[in-house]
């Protein structure tokens, strides 16, 4: 299938969850400078640090501490504001913003309007390849900014956009803008929650537009903490406190990322006393973490939702029979059971349970595990005598690709290779290519609490996240009405329709909707993560 394409194929912020934030290296020593209020904090190296253009987990919760967004959530993960002072809109399109006094970059900038207008008009603009631009599609004058890839093959030289700048946005004063929408979006403060709209400082820009090569290595932003020193890459990344601040105050006087490249040895240094909190306990020691760590092996609720993608343009996987069938072979819940230990849950659903509108078991029969019809339906479609499974080595994801394997080997009587990358960067870039990799291990957190934030990037034609060359138009279509919805109710609706076309087209294989599993050591206490699978950093403190 060809598929209408914008030139920048943008990586996603599908590593949020179970693989993207896996680790390993080594750089998690306890020695340190700083006295004992420094936390230590296991991270995977991210992929960047300019907030319209992280969108994994290690880069946002590294970002989560350098910058402060407009809203947040409460528990019923309804907006509130925190770097705004108020967000009104009387028709859900015309949106009005007014900062909070007081809001300083870590160099002393003050935060203004046009913090906000300059970043987001960077982020949006199309050849400037940032992986969030597409949550800029809301606003009005988005479409000129971006080109068009024609023939849907992939990036490629391209004319010039129309426009550099978001026509929706419009400066009032220093502590007032207004965001214009293409159309109503009655959930759109919520988006406003999402990291790729922070602002940007005014040393940020080498000239207008044009953002300096080297920001990224030490971001300036809005936050509690700022940067000490610079990203040292696979080794650590350091932010200390901000005394400038004007909200919340941390409890703790600086983080220090330790970038790991495996997850086990991110885990034996907390075991060991070398890292104090580990935000994904490895799979292999989820039996174990109990004695390792007693109280300090905890779980609360994600919003990670783990699939198996299927390159949807490559003849093999072209049916939906087909997808339908390698589904039912599949046993989720023995899966979970084996090599989980009951730490996640089954998905027979294309939307995590933490959202309002999220449904149990949507994919219905394609979701029921079934070996002797699952054989039948495939043989009858053609399937392939052999099938690959392509995942990032770096997550802790080689005992449920396996697993996975050795169930479709014997239910479909197929061949099945498990295959790794290196890193989560190394797969995402040979699906971009569209190399082929077989069927390719995803995953999703969300980025703001609502349905379409499931649907719209995973699945649309032009979402920022959609690798796997899906396109269905009425999907396309329910979508966009969902957004335009007067209110959450009749969104929900809308988008709940969209979800039944991705039950009958199969273009991703639910597996799993997952809990945090992590650990901390006895320096550190109030130790939480977030429905985003972030630590929250205002909150953790040391023993001492």
């Amino acid at each position: 299938m060809r598929v209408r394409r914008r030139v920048v194929w943008t990586a996603a912020a599908l590593a949020a969850a179970l693989g993207a934030t896996a680790c390993g290296g080594g750089s998690g020593d306890s020695g340190t400078t700083d006295g004992g209020d420094v936390v230590r904090i296991g991270i995977a190296e991210p992929r960047h640090l300019v907030p319209s253009n992280a969108t994994e987990s290690a880069g946002a919760q590294v970002l989560a501490a350098l910058y402060t967004p407009l809203v947040e959530f409460d528990a019923d993960k309804r907006p509130y504001e925190v770097a705004a002072e108020s967000i009104e809109s009387a028709d859900n399109r015309v949106w009005t913003v007014k900062l909070k006094d007081g809001f300083t970059f870590h160099n002393g900038e003050p935060v203004v309007a046009d913090s906000y207008l300059n970043a987001w008009n960077h982020a949006a603009y199309g050849p400037n390849g940032n992986g969030g631009g597409y949550f800029f599609e809301q606003i009005q004058g988005y479409d000129d900014m971006q080109s068009e890839d024609p023939d849907g093959e992939g990036p490629q030289k391209a004319p010039t956009p129309k426009a550099r700048k978001l026509t929706g946005l419009r400066k009032v004063d220093n502590q007032t803008f207004t965001i214009t929408l293409a159309g109503p979006f009655a959930e759109f403060e919520s988006v406003l929650g999402y990291h790729v709209f922070s602002p940007l400082p005014n040393a940020a820009w080498s000239s207008d537009g044009v953002l300096k090569e080297d920001f990224e290595q030490a971001p300036i932003g809005n936050g509690p903490f700022k940067m000490k020193g610079t990203w040292e890459h696979d080794s650590k990344i350091e932010v200390e406190r901000y005394d400038a601040y004007p909200g919340d105050k941390p409890k703790v006087r600086g983080v220090r990322f330790g970038i790991y490249q495996q997850l086990p040895t991110q885990y034996a240094d907390l075991v060991a006393g070398n890292v104090d909190v580990v935000p994904t306990v490895p799979t292999e020691n989820l039996s174990n973490a109990p004695a390792d760590l007693g109280d300090r092996f905890k779980k609360s609720p994600f919003s990670s939702f783990q699939f198996l993608a299927f390159p949807t343009y490559q003849p093999e996987f072209a049916k939906p029979e087909v997808r339908k069938a390698i589904s039912m072979a599949i046993d989720r819940d023995e899966i979970v059971k084996s090599v989980f230990k009951d730490s996640q849950t089954s998905a027979r659903a294309f939307v995590s349970p933490v959202v309002a509108g999220a449904r149990p078991d949507t994919c219905g029969e394609a979701c029921q595990f079934d070996p002797a019809r699952a054989r039948a339906a495939y043989q009858a479609a053609g399937g392939s005598a052999r099938l690959q499974i392509s995942y990032n080595g770096d997550g802790g994801h080689q005992a449920w690709i396996e697993a996975t394997c050795n169930q479709l080997r014997t239910n479909l009587g197929v061949e099945c290779v498990a295959t790794p990358e290196s890193k989560f960067a190394d797969l995402l870039e040979k699906v971009e290519r569209r190399t082929p990799v077989g069927m390719f291990r995803m995953a999703w957190t969300m980025d703001y609490p609502s349905m379409q934030n499931y649907l719209g990037p995973l699945y649309g034609t032009d979402g920022s996240s959609n690798y796997y060359g899906y396109r269905n138009p009425d999907f396309d279509r329910l979508v966009r009405e969902g957004v335009r919805a007067p209110n959450q109710a009749e969104a929900i609706k809308k988008y709940q329709q969209a979800e039944e076309i991705l039950v009958r087209d199969m273009p991703v294989i639910p597996l799993r909707f997952g809990q945090n599993n992590f650990g901390h050591s006895e320096r550190v206490r109030d130790v939480e993560l977030d429905l985003f699978g972030r630590v929250d950093l205002l909150k953790i403190r040391t023993t001492g």
